[in-house]
């Protein structure tokens, strides 16, 4: 594999759009940055949660591998402590929706830069 692949695809999933960024498709990376931003924010906004590794529920296992979709995202909602969830918001459901389809979302951007990278697109 090629070394810019690989960076491409790892900091795409970090920072959505930057691997395609690092590949010279701007304007591609600011779409995908601010579609994918958007998303995350409107999400939290709406009190959704951002799942930590909980074996208990397999679903919140695959909630969580949505999640780190949105690799900075997430760690900076550990550190920083957002995105907790409100389950008294009525918007609850649609913002944890929100935040796991932006993670998904991202992990069919980074593979689209490692794509690009690697001769398969353009």
């Amino acid at each position: 594999m090629k070394a810019k692949a690989v960076a491409s695809l790892l900091v795409g999933w970090f920072i959505p759009g930057l691997g395609h960024a690092l590949l010279k498709k701007y304007s591609r990376a600011v779409i995908f940055f601010v579609s994918i931003s958007a998303m995350t924010a409107l999400g939290v906004l709406m009190g959704g949660k951002i799942y930590s590794f909980q074996t208990e529920n397999p679903i919140t296992i695959l909630a969580f591998f949505s999640e780190i979709g949105y690799g900075s995202c997430y760690l900076l909602s550990k550190i920083l402590s957002f995105g907790l969830g409100n389950l008294q918001s009525t918007t609850f459901e649609f913002g944890t929706a929100y935040i796991a389809g932006a993670g998904l979302l991202n992990y069919l951007v980074a593979l689209d830069a490692y794509d690009i990278a690697i001769g398969k697109k353009s």
